[in-house]
């Protein structure tokens, strides 16, 4: 393709509601979903999120000022809602004129409508028919709906039905939210699949990180590119809740190993994490007691999650996959290049056109 001759324009609800040209999402991956790579996302024509959970307030602010210097583009920023500075990081975005709120865990009815009212666009990102329906009725304008292949934290139902069981529960319920799918998504007949399904757009994690505009060292992304769809598992070791990552030594060796010794690891990894975000003690008490509350964790599962952020810095940030997690959808073994962001977004519309058009020729 020319550098002139550009795949034309999907419009959907979603694109619309956030304003950018085409129905895909770079979803927002700690230590991988940096200034660099979402700018690259939205100057494509996509929507980049900035990671923000793995940053420090200081270090959000200075990524949202060097994306704002890449990209002119509307972008997004994810935020851990039950994080003790979620509402100072809210007022950031809606100072610096972030056009969207993404959240893994949905934020209190009180900050969507703050941010709505800044004119910020509200997109959790669910697991369950039930929890869409709750975060519409609460004002959300979109929610990212995960299914099971997906990469990172996941749930057990697959996109293919999770995906037809929250659009029939949001109508059921006199929703017309849009729905963005997610988990399983890496070309342009996913796209057009979900399009057929009733979605507004796709999000992927594992497909922009194996790009050239991901910061993950070369050697690593080379790991991921060698591995097949049998590569992955859901693994509740990591940090106590399903998280889906590559086979690695040490993810075999937490598999296999005793729950009490991996505990004492994690609260290792917890300190070390406190030490290199410079949080406190009593923070990071405030937030496992959030945790505690709004996602029914045990305190067990609430000292693993220390282990998340730093075992991820290790694969992905430091590039040992041997000592490091490397999360990951089950999409990585149809993955075998490292295109641009705009390449790899131009062909995805491509593919999707065609196929719509021939989907369109059989009616």
């Amino acid at each position: 393709m020319s550098s002139t001759a550009r795949a034309a324009a999907l419009p959907t609800r979603f694109t619309e509601l956030v304003g950018v040209e085409y129905p895909i999402v770079q979803t927002g991956m700690g230590w991988v979903s940096g200034p660099s790579l979402t700018s690259a996302t939205s100057n494509a024509g996509g929507l980049g999120i900035l990671a923000s959970a793995t940053m420090t307030y200081a270090e959000l602010e200075s990524a949202i000022a060097k994306t704002k210097s890449l990209t002119d583009k509307p972008f997004g920023v994810n935020i851990r809602a039950d994080a003790t500075d979620a509402t100072e990081r809210i007022d950031l975005l809606i100072r610096e004129g972030v056009r969207v709120a993404s959240f893994a865990l949905a934020p209190k009815k009180d900050l969507i409508a703050k941010l709505k009212g800044s004119g910020v666009v509200v997109i959790p990102s669910i697991g369950a028919a039930k929890h869409a329906v709750k975060v519409a009725s609460w004002g959300a304008d979109a929610v990212i709906v995960q299914g099971g292949e997906g990469g990172g934290h996941t749930g057990p139902v697959a996109t293919t039905l999770l995906l037809p069981s929250v659009l029939d529960a949001l109508r059921d319920s006199g929703s017309d939210m849009p729905v963005v799918a997610a988990g399983g998504f890496f070309d342009g007949r996913g796209l057009a699949a979900a399009l057929a399904y009733g979605a507004e757009g796709v999000a992927m994690g594992t497909r922009f990180l194996l790009t050239a505009d991901s910061a993950v060292p070369d050697a690593v992304k080379q790991e991921y590119l060698t591995r097949t769809l049998n590569d992955t598992v859901v693994s509740v070791k990591v940090d106590g809740m399903p998280h889906r990552v590559l086979r690695t030594p040490l993810v075999d060796a937490l598999e296999s190993g005793s729950p009490i010794r991996a505990l004492f690891a994690a609260a290792r990894n917890a300190n070390e994490f406190k030490q290199l975000t410079g949080m406190k003690w009593t923070t990071m008490l405030r937030d496992g007691r959030a945790m505690r509350k709004s996602g029914e964790r045990s305190w067990q599962q609430v000292i693993m999650a220390g282990n998340t952020p730093m075992l991820l810095r290790a694969g992905l940030v430091e590039g040992d996959t041997r000592a490091g997690v490397l999360a990951s959808g089950q999409v990585v073994g149809m993955i075998a290049d490292l295109p641009s962001c705009d390449a790899l977004i131009q062909s995805i519309m491509d593919q999707a056109h065609e196929r719509l058009k021939a989907l369109s020729a059989l009616g």
